[in-house]
């Protein structure tokens, strides 16, 4: 089958590199040697080649491969026909208008809800000499006729979850009145696919749908593309929507009869940099001398293209926003990247907005919002006022977002190795340690009077780099917890150990709580437990439980902001308290 490579940036970067390996593939080192495509985001424009020639022998390519163009977004693809015969008008990536976006699209696998059967060659294979005139028709997908009242707004586009895949209602929508807007051009199952989103995106939206919405709505088109299919679809993709955003599916799999699995595998690159080398070519880069602090970038490939890099490989069903260089594998953390600035951008029709009240998560902004006015520092990102910090129950990666540029030197723990590999793509860690919070929380009150502090205690294991910090032997000024109390049930442990790690030097402990509304009923009230498991599967304090604590273990109040809504479940707000506190220095 065909082959994949997508490259997403935080800075303008070449992809010199990258395809170097990838165009060998193309009849050198493997077979895909039916054609290849590239697509550069510029701006507002794309800028495309393609040739039905083998890549590893087009003088096009030959040239792409030594042109230092730089990019946000890029994607590439080389064929091994299954589908369609060996022409132009079949070579990925293929491109589309949409909303006054340049979308375009590369997909690797077969997909048979969209699959047309030409005749077959003697070896099972497509005929790939017949000048084959089909008439190919666009499968409807979400009802493609948009949902009524559907604007592109996060309310509606939830709603189209419900939507009958069979409906082909035509949407009364003045943007929206032909079911079927987008028509391949030549004659895979790939491009009808692509035109089958595409439409149904458009006969949905009615405004720009933001990143959450927009990934959720995506999700749910490859849910009812592999469905009733799923045995037999292999459909890994790289959608580009814009300078700055590109998607990425993988439902992978391996033909009938054969052994050739099918599926995407990425990495992010980010300081400090390594030397990598190339799997298909001898050649290395040492990334160090060729890229800045501010440089980071997340490579997709249906195949790892390097022999010495950690490539992930995407989980059946996966989808991924990627930006800035970073992977998004959830609509709140979209939602995150969209109120930063990103998201889709037109001249042609309104942009839509996220509600406030939906995919809410502004724990780890509030936490920070609430420590930086307790010890009067300014909320910028130039200001470095701790020299050493701990993220217990860091997840994947968005508190230390928040924190990185306060701390000089930051370590993130948390019990669930995916959410550390998470977080290790972000690349605001300077340290990451799989393991309970109290035995790395111990492990650096240790360190008060042991200067080996930098291998992990047995209940622990140091993920990625480790970066020494000049201070590491006097543990921390500042520990942090963003929603992580309402995984653990007695919270002295964690108030001890934290006590441990700043005694000797002061320091600040800031935590959010989720606090027993005492009127709710749902539990049953011991004044002698602090705390109780809500019918979620969630720890809610008492407020007397953990001023305890507080006192018990020589803390200050800095800051208390209680009745703050922590998020939503069920669409109801989640209230819980800030708590910022002081250790005062021995």
């Amino acid at each position: 089958m065909c082959q994949l490579l997508g490259m997403n940036c935080a800075t303008p970067t070449d992809f010199n590199f990258s395809f170097r390996g990838f165009k060998c593939r193309g009849g050198n080192t493997d077979i895909h040697a039916h054609g290849w495509g590239l697509a550069i985001y510029e701006g507002r424009g794309v800028r495309t080649f393609h040739d039905p020639l083998p890549c590893a022998e087009s003088p096009i390519a030959d040239m792409v491969s030594r042109y230092p163009i730089k990019t946000y977004n890029m994607m590439a693809h080389i064929r091994y026909a299954t589908q369609g015969a060996v022409s132009l008008e079949n070579v990925h990536p293929f491109e589309r208008e949409m909303w006054g976006i340049r979308w375009t699209f590369a997909h690797n696998g077969e997909v048979p809800k969209f699959t047309v059967n030409p005749q077959q060659d003697e070896s099972g294979g497509a005929n790939l000499n017949l000048n084959l005139n089909l008439n190919l028709t666009v499968p409807l997908l979400m009802g493609t006729g948009r949902m009524a009242g559907s604007s592109g707004n996060e309310k509606d586009g939830s709603d189209a979850a419900t939507a009958n895949a069979n409906t082909t209602t035509t949407s009364t929508a003045p943007c929206c009145q032909q079911t079927t807007f987008y028509h391949p051009v030549g004659d895979t199952d790939s491009e009808a696919v692509f035109c089958a989103m595409l439409n149904a995106l458009r006969s949905e939206f009615t405004t720009l749908p933001t990143l959450p919405v927009l990934y959720e709505a995506i999700q749910r088109l490859c849910c009812e593309i592999v469905r009733g299919h799923e045995s037999e679809t292999i459909f890994n993709f790289l959608l580009g929507c814009g300078q700055f955003t590109m998607f990425a599916f993988s439902w992978p799999g391996s033909r009938k009869g054969s052994q050739v699995w099918n599926g995407l595998h990425y990495l992010v690159r980010y300081p400090p940099f390594s030397t990598a080398k190339l799997k298909d070519v001898d050649y290395k880069v040492d990334f160090n001398e060729t890229n800045g602090e501010n440089d980071r970038v997340a490579i997709i490939a249906t195949k790892p293209l390097t022999t010495n890099e950690n490539w992930k490989e995407f989980k059946r069903g996966q989808l991924l926003m990627f930006d800035r260089g970073l992977p998004y594998s959830r609509p709140y953390e979209c939602a995150e990247a969209e109120r930063c600035g990103r998201g889709l951008n037109s001249r042609a029709i309104p942009r839509g907005e996220i509600c406030p009240f939906k995919y809410q998560y502004n724990i780890p902004k509030l936490l920070r919002m609430a420590v930086c006015e307790a010890l009067g520092r300014a909320d910028d990102d130039q200001t470095v006022w701790s020299e050493r910090a701990m993220d217990l129950g860091c997840g994947s990666g968005l508190s230390g977002l928040q924190f990185r540029s306060c701390v000089r030197h930051l370590t993130g723990v948390d019990l669930l190795p995916e959410l550390i590999c998470e977080a290790r793509e972000r690349g605001c860690y300077d340290r990451l340690v799989v393991g309970y919070a109290e035995c790395v929380l111990r492990e650096a009150g240790d360190a008060v009077s042991n200067e080996q502090s930098s291998s992990a205690s047995p209940e622990a294991k140091v993920e990625g780099r480790i970066v020494e910090s000049p201070s590491l032997r006097n543990g921390y000024d500042f520990v942090f917890a963003c929603d992580l109390f309402p995984y653990l049930e007695d919270l002295c442990p964690i108030f001890e150990t934290v006590h441990r790690s700043l005694v000797g030097q002061g320091g600040t402990f800031a935590f959010s709580a989720e606090i027993l509304n005492d009127t709710s009923g749902e539990v049953a009230e011991e004044e002698d437990v602090g705390f109780v498991m809500q019918s979620c599967a969630r720890f809610v304090q008492k407020k007397w439980y953990i001023h305890s604590l507080v006192e018990k273990f020589g803390f200050e109040i800095m800051m208390v902001k209680e009745s703050t809504v922590l998020r939503q479940h069920d669409g109801n707000d989640v209230i819980g308290a800030l708590f910022v506190l002081a250790l005062p220095s021995s």
